[in-house]
């Protein structure tokens, strides 16, 4: 997409998402907990034609970066996206997302009698698999609305 057919304006600083899935836009807001309640200024592009990928959609957060476990969630559910960190309207840094082996301590298991739900101090694990993940401990496999699974901080 050329400069002049640009639907969003840029940003001064912050992050922009790319390349995500088209429909996948607000599971990437989800995930990143922004509901509009926190005061963020973001804007968000869904179904935009793309030359690669058919239909996208991107996400800019303005004055945030993100952090690598975020990253490591959003390769779960985007992991044809890019993130680009903007600063002074100039993209300084490109990452591509690579999915991880293993996320820990950042999503919560759906199950709710294994023991990463009981009052014990166990961080969750999951196994990263093709199509999902899979939890360390008992084994419970989550393919579906990852976002909603994100552990309270």
């Amino acid at each position: 997409m050329s400069d002049h057919e640009l639907r969003v304006s840029k940003i001064a600083r912050g992050t922009v998402i790319d390349h995500i899935r088209g429909g996948q836009a607000l599971n990437v807001l989800a995930i990143l907990g922004i509901d509009g309640a926190g005061g963020e200024t973001v804007s968000v592009g869904m179904n935009i034609p793309s030359d690669r990928m058919g239909k996208k959609d991107i996400v800019k957060v303005e004055d945030r970066e993100l952090s690598q476990d975020e990253v490591d969630v959003l390769s779960l559910i985007a992991p044809e996206a890019t993130i680009n960190i903007v600063r002074e309207y100039e993209v300084v840094e490109k990452q591509y997302l690579d999915r991880p082996e293993r996320v820990i301590g950042v999503l919560s298991c759906p199950n709710h009698e294994c023991i990463t739900n009981a009052d014990e101090p166990v961080a969750t694990e999951f196994e990263v698999l093709d199509d999902g993940v899979r939890c360390a401990y008992c084994e419970t496999i989550l393919r579906e609305d990852l976002a909603s699974h994100i552990a309270a901080e």
